[in-house]
């Protein structure tokens, strides 16, 4: 991914997450770029989009994103997100630990 084609703005400071979540915020991906497939163990992460379009990896079978989708990633498992529409992929991303 080149710099800049993602940004996260952090929607809660360490002690509003309370040691419970490990990150709640807004993502942004510019059109063609890839958040890579990662893993999550000791958490879960949930992304709700927002606007644009995408295609979400869910342990390697690829869904349609589009606003108003909700995906989870269960801990122990991977997951990863492509921007594919002309406009930037939107989207809140909750991590909370197990």
């Amino acid at each position: 991914m080149k710099k800049d084609a993602l940004t996260k703005e952090e929607l809660l400071n360490e002690e509003q997450m309370n040691g419970k979540i490990n990150m709640f915020a807004k993502v942004t991906i510019l059109p063609g770029e890839t958040l890579e497939h990662h893993e999550h163990h000791g958490e879960t992460e949930t992304y709700y989009i927002l606007s644009g379009a995408g295609m979400y990896d869910d342990d390697g079978a690829e869904i349609p994103a589009k606003p108003g989708d909700v995906f989870f990633c269960r801990d122990g498992h991977g997951h990863g997100i492509t921007s594919t529409g002309e406009e930037p992929l939107v989207f809140m991303a909750l991590i909370i630990r197990s």
